[in-house]
């Protein structure tokens, strides 16, 4: 599928180098960025088997579980969302990612953190799976090999001039098929939104047997979900300066990670650079209600 790729200019930086972003938060007004290609052949998987139900994982501001709703919806599934935090039941209704979700159908179950670290191996967990008819299980972030097999395919003939390919991660699906499906002269680039992201090197080798990437572990600005003001200012320049919104739990943090790089040298001037959106903006609603909430700087849009 067919999505621009455009030029850009990061802010408060000067540079030759050849700078484009690949739009895939363009791809589907909702199942957007590496959600669509995740869901891909997960979806396809599903159908097949003859299920009725997806169920999945995630938290009250996840992307994924919107995606997966919306992508339920779209082809005759019913959704079950397993959320993290039993402390949100009775107040879902004011979260706006929950709300959207539920717009497309989704039902919600809540279970406590410690239970929801553990996911499938968690007996709370699987006791819950076990009543759920006929169902097929999306992993949290949508990360397992038939997701990586979609985000492969982000790359393409027209992706082929570019050295460098970067994208943020979260489980590593997204950077695994990238890596997968880069030619031979690219290097990937992986910027964590997790703190203590150490354990994804492990996990993009389970997916990937190429040695084309390297992952940056100083961009996560505290944690999943976390931001400081520094990034909320990138970013709002950022859009300014290029009219592209970028998401501050994703995208953003790849581009400050991104532009911290180029300007470290870390990055060789003639390399030619191409940046993934991997979409995610749906989350800036909720993100700047909390950031009222604090009375700091909301995200431009």
């Amino acid at each position: 599928m067919n999505v621009p790729i455009q030029t850009f200019q990061f802010p408060g930086l000067q540079t030759d180098q050849v700078l484009h972003i690949k739009r895939e938060d363009l791809i589907h007004p909702v199942i957007s960025g590496n959600k669509f290609w995740k869901l891909k052949y997960n979806i396809q998987k599903a159908k097949e088997l003859g299920k009725k139900i997806l169920v999945t994982f995630g938290g009250a501001m996840s992307n994924h579980i919107v995606a997966c709703a919306a992508a339920a919806n779209e082809n005759g599934f019913q959704s079950i969302g397993i959320i993290r935090g039993e402390e949100i039941v009775d107040k879902w209704k004011d979260n706006l990612t929950l709300t959207e979700a539920s717009a497309y159908g989704m039902e919600f179950i809540f279970v406590p953190r410690h239970e929801y670290r553990l996911k499938e191996q968690s007996s709370y967990i699987q006791n819950i799976l076990n009543t759920i008819p006929n169902h097929y299980l999306v992993p949290e972030g949508g990360t397992n090999s038939l997701a990586v097999k979609g985000a492969a395919e982000i790359l393409s003939e027209k992706t082929s001039s570019y050295d460098i390919i970067t994208s943020a991660m979260g489980t590593g699906g997204t950077v695994s098929g990238l890596s997968v499906g880069a030619l031979p002269h690219q290097q990937i680039i992986g910027f964590p939104v997790l703190k203590n992201a150490h354990f994804l090197v492990k996990e993009l080798l389970k997916h990937t047997n190429k040695e084309n990437f390297i992952v940056n572990l100083e961009y996560h600005f505290g944690g999943y979900a976390k931001i400081t003001t520094e990034l909320i200012d990138f970013i709002n320049e950022f859009y300014y300066l290029n009219h592209i919104p970028l998401d501050p739990i994703y995208t953003g943090k790849m581009m400050f990670g991104l532009r911290d790089m180029i300007k470290k040298g870390q990055i060789h001037k003639d390399k030619k650079i191409l940046a993934i959106h991997t979409g995610g903006l749906q989350g800036i609603k909720e993100m700047n209600k909390y950031l009222k909430k604090k009375n700091k700087p909301i995200i431009v849009t």
